[in-house]
This record gives C-alpha cells, structure tokens and sequence, in this order.
C-alpha cells in the first residue's frame, strides 16, 4: 500500500510541475516513477555487491529491510530528477510581453547625453 500511495505522490508532483511548464504532463509523471524505481534498483545492486564481497552483512531474504532500505534513494533520485527539470525549465521559460496595448505609442527611446 505504501508504494502505491508513494507512487501517486510522486506522479501527481511532477504532472503539477509538468502542468506549470507547458511541457508533457504525463510523460514526465511516468517518467518520475521510471526514476524511482532505477533508484531502488540501484541501491539494490549495491547492496548485492556489498553481501556478495563481504563487506557487508545483509539479510537479502528480508524483503521488507531491503524495501525500507530502498525508499529513501528512491525518493532522492526522485528529488534530484524534480530539481534539475525545475532549473531546467525557468531557464527556458519565455515571457510573453502583452504588447497589443502598446499600438499607436510612441516608442521609447534613448536620450543622447
């Protein structure tokens, strides 16, 4: 149950986000889960190695430990997807000038001093 509620979370944060840009809502929330899951899994691989050269001592039967375990680099790969789309995305957003008020006005311009 709580990594479905997590997944929910995550996809509705970054259709938000998505949605805020202008950009494809729902490829990005997928695309979050995506993240998400490669996070964990790669903890999970990790901590393969560690057990598998005994550096490290881990019940790898207990799927419950490797899940608690898991859940937090999950959610800071997550976390650092969101940051680089979000500075990613304000750099490029472009700002629309309403200049159809500015018609028959006279043009600013310079003075030479």
């Amino acid at each position: 149950m709580l990594g479905i509620l997590l997944i929910y979370f995550i996809g509705k944060r970054f259709y938000d986000l998505s949605e805020a840009y202008n950009q494809n809502k729902w490829l990005y929330a997928i695309l979050s889960i995506v993240v998400y899951y490669a996070g964990s899994f790669f903890v999970g691989l990790v901590l393969g190695v560690l057990v598998m050269l005994e550096i490290m001592d881990v019940d790898l039967e207990n799927s419950l430990m490797i899940n608690i375990i898991a859940i937090p680099f999950g959610l800071g790969a997550v976390y650092l997807f969101y940051i680089l789309l979000e500075r990613k995305w304000e750099k490029a957003v472009v700002v629309v000038k309403d200049e159809i008020n500015n018609i028959g006005k006279d043009i600013e311009r310079p003075s030479l001093k």
